[in-house]
């Protein structure tokens, strides 16, 4: 037997530099990108907490460093977006954005950045919301 502990898809993609990258690319994009404009709309204007914020969850996430799920104790990305008007168009401009980060990072054909990206396309229609009818 193979007592040697598995890589976990943190490291398998590269560690907290990889997730860095992606974060950072995903929020570039958003916040450049007019195909975006939608889902950075929901933004507050400053994405630098946010930044950090995604980057620690990714992290733990995906067996690396749990300081965010330390500091959150009980909640999920889920949880956390709650109170966010996220329509069908908005969790699609995320979908797509993450995807794009990937991508340009290198890492689209990665085997977990491809797991990764399928489980963000299910977390992101599990977040939509109607869009409203009242008006």
């Amino acid at each position: 037997m193979n007592d040697e502990p598995k890589a976990t898809p943190y490291e398998l993609i590269g560690g907290q530099p990889a997730i860095e990258a992606v974060v950072e690319r995903f929020y570039d994009l958003m916040d450049s990108d007019p195909a975006y404009a939608e889902l950075r709309a929901i933004h507050a204007a400053d994405l630098s907490p946010m930044r950090k914020s995604l980057a620690g969850f990714l992290a733990g996430w995906a067996g690396g460093p749990r300081g965010w799920f330390e500091a959150n104790p009980g909640k999920c990305m889920m949880s956390m977006h709650s109170g966010f008007p996220i329509t069908s168009e908005t969790a699609g401009q995320w979908v797509e954005a993450m995807a794009h980060a990937f991508a340009d990072c290198g890492l689209a054909d990665h085997p977990v950045g491809k797991l990764m990206n399928e489980r963000f396309e299910m977390m992101a229609g599990g977040m939509t919301r109607p869009a409203s009818t009242a008006g």
